[in-house]
């Protein structure tokens, strides 16, 4: 009566409903998995009050380098919806299994292979350097250096001594990983008494030295752990494919034509023992000089990645040849955790962030229709 206009008690506020929740998040899409991540299942712990709406955002890996555009696209999309007040976005990882490494290492969820065909590739620089990225990004890794003729990790990563000795429930004993730039380390190195003395074994003890490393050093709970193989396709390449279920290997290579040639051979023994192959970079691709800036190819360029495309295998990316990495190496500490900001710790920081993707398609793979691709 009189045009007057009674509030009986009800809102007129939309009501925030955990479909249209879910409608705005399926908008993103995973750039590698290429869903959306409502149906990759990354969506967990979705609370709705009234106008507030919190959950986690759960990715395959602390790697993912679109990880802070998806919290922004999170807040933005659910933050339209009529009647949301306020968005409480949570980024977290999960990095996902690409199998049972068994009772040899219960914790680890991830063992990748790093390989070459021959030596003086870098290979052991970009295992610490790779090891050190992905643990920058917060993902719990380990690091072997099973290469046993030159155990090289120690002196890249500044360590030095023999790693203590713990007791297990067992009764057994097993060695207890030091830890260096947030990476778990085993050698051969840390065991000799005299480093500078060479190692002299035949092919069999070189399987059994690998495999003790493994078995008898307590890694813990650990995302990757990343094994830096001795050159060549030998003893320690069997005893690895054989012994314990790889999630893959990456390659490494120059992009000169003979370190080409049996950069593929080596990949090819790994297809032949059906390790998968994570992918191939290109180490010192390039020299850009400091006075000039002008880029040089000393070693060639560009092989590592049509060799890759060839062979229908991911290519990772490359690596400069650089004053840079190599002072920051003899210092014992990696150029992405010396210099981060450096051209050449950002080249390491994308290919590890490639791997991790590559580990994350694969695992998906083995559950769903989703291909593996370069990325």
């Amino acid at each position: 009566m009189f045009g007057l206009r009674k509030n009986n008690g009800a809102s007129n506020k939309p009501v925030v409903t955990e479909e249209a929740v879910l409608a705005a998040l399926s908008r993103i899409q995973d750039p590698d998995l290429r869903r959306d991540i409502v149906a990759l299942g990354f969506i967990k712990d979705l609370v709705i009050d009234g106008g507030k709406v919190s959950f986690k955002v759960e990715l395959t890996t602390p790697a993912c380098p679109v990880k802070g555009e998806m919290e922004r696209q999170s807040r933005e999309f659910v933050g339209a919806i009529p009647g949301v007040e306020h968005v409480d976005v949570q980024m977290t990882a999960q990095v996902r299994s690409m199998g049972a490494t068994g009772q040899m290492l219960p914790g680890v969820r991830n063992v990748i292979a790093i390989a070459s065909g021959k030596g003086g590739v870098g290979k052991s620089t970009v295992s610490a350097n790779l090891a050190v990225a992905l643990a920058m990004t917060g993902a719990r890794v380990g690091l072997l250096d099973a290469d046993i003729y030159g155990p090289s990790i120690p002196g890249l990563l500044g360590m030095s001594g023999k790693p203590a000795v713990k007791p297990m429930p067992s009764g057994d004993q097993m060695f207890e990983p030091p830890v260096a730039h947030g990476v778990k380390v085993m050698s051969l190195g840390f065991l000799l008494d005299d480093p500078s003395q060479p190692v002299i074994w035949r092919g069999p003890m070189v399987g059994s030295g690998i495999s003790q490393l493994l078995s008898q050093s307590d890694w813990g709970e650990l995302d990757y752990l990343l094994v830096d193989l001795p050159p060549g396709t030998g003893d320690a390449t069997l005893t690895l494919a054989q012994r314990i279920p790889l999630s893959g290997v990456v390659i490494v290579s120059q992009p000169q034509r003979v370190s080409l040639d049996i950069a593929i051979k080596a990949l090819k023994a790994f297809q032949s023992l059906k390790v998968r192959i994570l992918g191939v970079l290109e180490n010192m691709s390039t020299f850009v000089c400091d006075d000039c800036g002008k880029e040089h190819h000393i070693f060639s360029h560009g092989g590592a990645r049509l060799a890759a495309e060839q062979l229908e295998v991911p290519f990772l990316g490359d690596i400069p040849l650089s004053l840079d990495i190599c002072e920051a190496s003899d210092a014992g500490t990696p150029v992405v955790s010396l210099k981060p900001d450096s051209a050449q710790a950002q080249s390491f920081m994308r290919i590890a962030e490639g791997l991790a993707a590559q580990v994350s398609i694969a695992s998906l793979r083995q559950r769903t229709t989703i291909p593996l691709r370069a990325v």
